[in-house]
């Protein structure tokens, strides 16, 4: 909440007498459930103009309307979204909607209201103490619970049972308030409880949620008593396995308040953003400078992904993708830099190959996929990325003369841990180069790192629509002529014929 419209944290009351006398009233705490704290603070937020959910990016015309709407619904809802589409993070952010602190009865594992207790023991403590009964508070992150959903979870672990240890250490008897362990649920009694991937939870066990998100209350195991526990609550699941029959159960699907839908960024200016809000991009050991175009490639490379037939898009191609590929593509970088003793960390385009381990382990590969491989598929989505970004800053530059200097004979090879200094002495013998890299920004003054990776960004689209050649084993050459006719043909070079591409025993059989 705003900070304005919370008390004062300066002289927190201690005990319930001192808590009745101060700003904490008594409407204030009794008859305010967290959905109304939650409403109301929006309500604040709204008016006051801050942003809702700092650090969200890309949602604020489609997604975040729809959670501002839930809330002022009072609902509990669910975010449907494939991997590395932000649900978790939306989920904790709801944290900066909660007030500041929030008094409860001091050692209460259900952190029971100081008004109006609903376990045994604190309303026998209040019945004793009175005045006296002593009270602590709680900020917004102790008020959050989070539980991963997955089959070996119980109603125990949800709801409760009964501690028969704890009845024999106090001498209860077993029927009595006093002998239940409370599960996450009633833990997170006047808080925000959240279940990732919904879908995951046994049958049995999403039933035993019907109650709190109805009638808003548990009956825990072996006991005929009832907790009025005032809890919002809030999901998250796959798509696929949320409306897939037999994976939710209906009539919890028909108490969800809200069912609202994420997605992946939906321009590349938004991905950059994101990457560069979450990638571990500043090393703190040497500067780091990582040009535009190579941010744009590795977004690229994620939305070319999630574009690609032989990617599985039910799986979908996550935003830790582009992160992940960016740290490692600085890190590649940095080593270069460690080992040629460089003042400044300037990726390359070498770089996206070698950060080839951070794709390959986020994508589900269709049959087709496989078939190829992982690593041919991943070199493809880098190579057409590529090109599209080259397309952006030389497209219409002519590159006659860098063109005309290979296929005089002209041949370079920059190894991804060659010196920026060694690399540029050997880009100074290719013809017309320095002159065209002023499409990316460079002027005679830049460093000899920017100046390297600018013409390693230019000759790599160059190779990338064929106009010169490129391998691993000989660098940038001439291209040889079956590329010439393809690229003179205007097509591609032909993909392999699957049912030919070898003996049946070593393709699959789908019965």
């Amino acid at each position: 909440m705003v900070a304005s419209a919370t008390p004062s944290s300066q002289k927190l009351p201690t005990t319930l007498g001192d808590l009745r006398k101060s700003a904490w009233s008594l409407d204030r705490v009794q008859h305010r459930g967290v959905k109304d704290e939650l409403r109301e603070n929006l309500i604040a937020r709204l008016r006051s103009g801050e942003p809702l959910f700092p650090g969200i990016v890309g949602f604020d015309d489609t997604v975040v309307p729809q959670i501002v709407n839930a809330i002022l619904s009072r609902h509990n809802f669910i975010l449907l979204g494939l991997r590395g589409q932000a649900k978790s993070r939306i989920l904790r952010a709801l944290t900066t909607l909660l007030d500041e602190q929030l008094p409860y009865i001091k050692g209460c594992e259900i952190r029971d209201n100081p008004y109006a207790p609903i376990c045994k023991r604190c309303r026998d403590l209040v019945a004793e103490e009175g005045a006296s009964t002593p009270i602590a508070w709680l900020t917004p992150g102790e008020r959050y619970i989070e539980k991963l959903a997955t089959p070996d979870v119980t109603v125990a672990d949800l709801i409760g049972d009964i501690d028969p240890i704890r009845a024999a250490r106090g001498g209860h008897d077993l029927a009595s308030e006093l002998t239940m362990h409370y599960g996450l649920l009633p833990r997170a009694n006047r808080g925000i409880f959240a279940i990732n991937e919904l879908p995951d939870l046994a049958g049995k066990i999403q039933v035993a949620l019907f109650n709190i998100l109805q009638e808003g209350d548990v009956q825990l195991k072996g006991f005929p008593i009832r907790l009025e526990l005032d809890v919002a609550m809030v999901f998250s699941a796959n798509p696929e396995d949320y409306t897939a029959r037999g994976k939710i159960v209906t009539p919890l699907k028909d108490r969800i308040g809200s069912e609202i839908r994420t997605h992946y960024p939906r321009t590349v200016e938004e991905g950059i953003a994101i990457t560069a809000q979450e990638s571990w991009s500043d090393r703190g050991i040497v500067p780091v400078d990582v040009p535009p175009y190579i941010r744009e490639i590795v977004e690229h490379v994620a939305f070319s992904a999630r574009e690609d037939k032989k990617v599985d898009r039910r799986s979908g191609v996550s935003q830790r993708l582009p992160i992940s590929t960016l740290e490692l593509v600085i890190s590649n970088a940095e080593r270069r830099a460690f080992l040629n003793a460089e003042a400044t960390v300037v990726p390359r385009i070498a770089d996206l190959y070698a950060a080839l381990p951070g794709i390959t382990g986020k994508l589900e590969l269709e049959y087709e996929g496989e078939m190829k491989g992982a690593d041919v598929v991943v070199n493809n989505l880098i190579n057409a990325a590529i090109a599209k970004v080259y397309d952006q800053y030389f497209a219409d530059e002519n590159t006659q003369q860098i063109e005309q200097w290979f296929h005089l004979g002209g041949s370079i090879r920059l190894a991804d841990t060659m010196s920026a200094a060694d690399a540029a002495k050997e880009l100074e013998n290719i013809q017309g180069l320095r002159a065209k890299l002023s499409r990316a920004k460079i002027s005679a003054k830049d460093s000899p790192e920017r100046v390297v990776s600018a013409a390693e960004f230019l000759l790599e689209g160059m190779a990338a629509h064929k106009r010169i050649g490129r391998s691993e084993e000989r660098g940038f050459t001439a291209p040889d002529k079956q590329q010439n006719r393809n690229a003179e043909a205007g097509r591609r070079e032909p993909e392999p014929d699957w049912e030919q591409a070898g003996p049946r025993k070593n393709r699959r059989n789908f019965n």
